[in-house]
């Protein structure tokens, strides 16, 4: 194997075309018509595992490359340049997770469309609207190791608060209520910050209402409800409302709470 190839390989457990040909055309070789023919080569040889068309994993010396284990949460943050590890990935990525899903949504500008990879789901989801109009996609997201690799993730308060505006992307509520109770601290100044910038009312009554009902967990005090109550919807409305489940109306957040979350029925199961 080439010294040089062999050298990008060991530092780049998962890698895209662009990425290797940078490389090469850094060593000082215009080696941009022999860039497919190093790839096949390896592949062939057994040194990379092909993702998708434009990414790679590159296979321990030694190592099977039909049982190499490649890290889903690499794989997602590699799909596009811009993605950013979102929603439940996001909260497994911190460690919040209530349980472990197959699974991995990302945000991007442009994303994919989904497929699977040794049984992994890959999902992009577009940035939110509001988000891209003022410019802030990249509001509360952070650059993170991996395995020796820079990924994006958002951040603890946006991951939150995108929790509670996507119910969809993590599950059920009670994956969202339990995942969500284990964060022992929020800056609450940039979670409201977040909130504000996504400008949903009901998402505003959601982070609320959660805040509410673990306040002394997450330290609120009346002012930071306050700055929330603000920002409720003007009628009742369901907590989610792709799905409009029953639920009792918490008036002082004009929101529709299905019974187990109002109740965390669910705890009695412990």
């Amino acid at each position: 194997m080439n010294v040089w190839v062999e050298d990008f390989l060991r530092n780049h457990p998962l890698f895209t075309v662009e990425e290797f040909g940078r490389y090469l055309a850094s060593r000082g070789q215009n080696w941009s018509k022999e860039k497919a023919n190093l790839l096949s080569y390896h592949k062939k040889a057994g040194h990379l595992v092909s993702i998708r068309r434009g990414l790679y994993a590159t296979v321990p010396r030694g190592s099977d490359p039909q049982q190499h284990q490649v890290d889903p949460f690499l794989i997602a943050a590699k799909l596009t340049k811009d993605a950013v590890l979102s929603f439940h990935t996001a909260l497994e990525f911190h460690g919040r997770a209530y349980s472990v899903r197959e699974y991995f949504t990302y945000a991007s500008a442009a994303p994919l469309d989904p497929f699977v990879f040794r049984g992994h789901v890959f999902r992009g989801v577009g940035f939110p609207q509001t988000l891209r109009h003022k410019g802030k996609e990249q509001f509360g997201v952070v650059d993170a190791d991996r395995a020796g690799m820079s990924v994006r993730v958002t951040n603890l308060e946006r991951t939150f608060v995108d929790t509670l505006h996507r119910p969809d992307l993590s599950g059920t509520w009670e994956e969202v209520w339990r995942s969500l109770e284990s964060i022992q601290f929020l800056d609450l100044e940039q979670v409201l910050r977040y909130t504000e910038l996504l400008g949903n009312a009901t998402t505003a009554a959601k982070v609320g209402f959660f805040l509410e009902q673990h306040g002394d967990t997450l330290m609120v005090k009346d002012q930071d409800l306050a700055a929330f109550f603000r920002l409720r919807p003007k009628r009742p409305t369901y907590m989610d409302r792709s799905q409009r489940q029953a639920g009792r109306l918490v008036p002082q957040w004009n929101l529709l709470v299905p019974p187990d979350v109002l109740d965390r029925s669910w705890g009695a199961e412990l």
